[in-house]
């Protein structure tokens, strides 16, 4: 099983962060996973991986397990890893 941590900063405050990850979450919906949020703290559920999310004052962390599925499926951790960086960095920008 691959692990993936992606943690990102922002100056955002933990509730507004959690606002802008509106665009993430629709994201990775795309991919048969959903968030099930719990305050400013969320876990991931989906086919093949499972992880959670954890916003602070300032900084955002994703963290995803893959499962054997997942692995089965093709889905590269460095890849996986890339995008969830890249989409959190477009969803934690200042408006």
């Amino acid at each position: 099983m691959s692990t993936v941590i992606v943690k990102e900063t922002h100056a955002l405050g933990a509730d507004a962060a959690k606002k802008s990850l509106s665009t993430f979450e629709s994201d990775i919906s795309k991919y048969g996973m959903k968030l099930v949020w719990n305050g400013t703290n969320a876990e991931i559920k989906g086919t093949g991986a499972s992880g959670d999310v954890r916003i602070t004052d300032n900084s955002v962390t994703v963290t995803v397990k893959l499962g054997m599925m997942a692995k089965v499926a093709g889905v590269n951790a460095e890849k996986l890893e890339g995008s969830i960086r890249k989409r959190l960095k477009a969803a934690l920008l200042p408006s």
